[in-house]
């Protein structure tokens, strides 16, 4: 028995110790895979970081897109090669971009916290860009506004595309950080019906702006925002010296100093929207001439109020909607003719005449925040404005929207003295374009109105294929002739006939949301 039990424990010891050295060559068991995790907290779309309680969606666009008519995509033929409507002129301008956003959210103690941004990679058809003698060149410069200011800077030349940021910023405990939209402008930015993109009538950074926001949240969907945004992106219509020469002057800013100040009230319901918003920019111009001992303008505060109304599910078909707004600005025009519109920079349309000795007929717009000659004061340009749409589906795969836009600029009597002199004799108009008298009546006042139809058709879930045609007419004050040497678009120095102008634009779109 003793024997028996002996060979029992004996024969256990030696399988345990077998057991061990086999166990000692197995691989060390692996960690659990962290498997993504939908974040339902925030909305569709979003997922956990693995590792972390952050959530993030990830969203865009890619658009192909056709322009008629214009050397940008997507705004009027109002300007430099497009305004001289000759052969230097774009019959179409394409553009293929793709959108990349990136929203995160973390759950604290001090509410969510987000960060957001938005890039855009887009490659551009170019614009004329030669020696105003005849020769054709496209390139990188002209599309990025190196010659006469051509095209948006974040459309890229034709050869290697371009980045562009529109969005990137922090919201935390009712703070937003960073570059995004103004607090001013509507929620439609530029666009109440349209993909137009040059709508007169209100404010619109649809490419973000810096800023350093608060918002208070007061329930029922009221909520105020006080803002400090940066004027020198897209809220600097220009200071003009007109000792600086040239019929119109030129913008003479000096270093930043102060940004634009902005007080938003805002109503979101299940109704629509209500908004009202108000702003003060300062205007701080250089010098009189090219030295300190020159002197220089006092500063001059400009300010431009905004109302905007949307209107939801109106009886005329579910999910049609009706979106108006109305503003007046006094030395701060980019909060009506916003740096997309018509007029940035300067406007000067060409067409036909029929009066005898003219070569052709000129229209001009000059909308700056203010203009001074050397030993006087700055002088404010006032401006009003509205845009608008209806927008109607007709199911579940086709709307339509008709929208339009109108501004009126007006100059005060100092400033049209400067311009146009007294007693038809003098001012910076009269001398440099003066044909010999030929400016029967000198008035910088402009009136711009605009008219557009579009339609869109979503086959499936997220792909849309628009045409967007935009009617513009810019009613400008000035009558008789002036002598126009504008040998950087082709045009002959001659006798050019002023008078009211008309432009036609169309755009065709094709864009998959994701």
């Amino acid at each position: 028995m003793k024997m028996v039990k002996s060979l029992i424990l004996g024969s256990a010891a030696g399988l345990l110790a077998m057991s061990g050295a086999q166990a000692a060559d197995l691989p060390v068991k692996a960690k659990a895979v962290e498997y993504v995790r939908i974040c339902s907290l925030y909305g569709a779309g979003f997922f956990y970081i693995p590792g972390t309680d952050t959530c993030i969606k990830l969203g865009g666009y890619l658009r192909v897109e056709t322009a008629f008519n214009t050397t940008s995509v997507y705004s009027g033929a109002y300007g430099t090669q497009q305004g001289a409507q000759n052969r230097l002129s774009n019959y179409y301008t394409a553009r293929s971009r793709e959108d990349l956003n990136i929203d995160t959210r973390t759950a604290t103690e001090y509410g969510v916290v987000r960060t957001f941004f938005d890039s855009t990679f887009s490659w551009t058809s170019g614009s004329y860009a030669g020696n105003g003698t005849g020769g054709t060149v496209y390139s990188a410069a002209a599309q990025s506004g190196g010659f006469g200011g051509v095209g948006n800077p974040s459309d890229g030349g034709t050869s290697g595309g371009s980045l562009g940021v529109y969005y990137a910023f922090i919201q935390f405990a009712g703070f937003t950080m960073g570059k995004a939209v103004s607090q001013f402008d509507a929620p439609w930015n530029n666009y109440p019906g349209n993909n137009f993109d040059g709508l007169v009538g209100g404010s619109g950074t649809v490419t973000g702006v810096n800023q350093f926001t608060y918002t208070a949240q007061f329930g029922n969907g009221v909520s105020l925002s006080l803002s400090a945004q940066d004027q020198t992106g897209f809220y600097q219509a220009g200071v003009n010296n007109l000792s600086a020469g040239g019929p119109f002057g030129a913008s003479d800013y000096a270093g930043t100093i102060l940004p634009d100040f902005v007080a938003m009230l805002r109503v979101d319901q299940a109704w629509g929207l209500f908004q009202a918003s108000v702003a003060a920019h300062d205007n701080h111009a250089a010098y009189y001439g090219a030295t300190e001992l020159t002197g220089h303008p006092d500063d001059k505060w400009g300010w431009a109020g905004q109302l905007a109304l949307s209107i939801r599910n109106i009886p005329t078909g579910p999910g049609d909607t009706i979106n108006v707004q109305g503003v007046y600005t006094d030395g701060a025009t980019r909060y009506n003719i916003q740096d997309l519109a018509i007029g940035a920079g300067g406007t000067q349309i060409y067409g036909g005449t029929n009066l005898p000795g003219a070569y052709q007929s000129i229209g001009f717009g000059i909308a700056p925040d203010t203009m001074f000659a050397a030993g006087t004061q700055q002088q404010t340009i006032k401006t009003w404005g509205f845009r608008g749409a209806y927008t109607h589906n007709w199911d579940a795969y086709w709307n339509t929207a008709i929208y339009g836009a109108y501004a009126a600029v007006m100059y005060n009597d100092t400033a049209k003295t400067l311009l146009c002199g007294t007693g038809g004799v003098g001012g910076s108009v009269r001398a440099t374009l003066g044909a010999a008298g030929g400016i029967t009546n000198c008035n910088p006042d402009y009136n711009i109105a605009q008219f557009g139809v579009i339609t869109r058709w979503t086959p499936v879930k997220n792909l849309t294929f628009s045409a967007d045609v935009t009617y513009t007419h810019l009613d400008q004050k000035y009558a008789g002739t002036v002598i126009a040497p504008s040998a950087s678009v082709s045009k002959p120095t001659a006798i050019y006939e002023l008078k009211d102008q008309d432009t036609v634009t169309l755009l065709l779109r094709a864009q998959r949301n994701w």
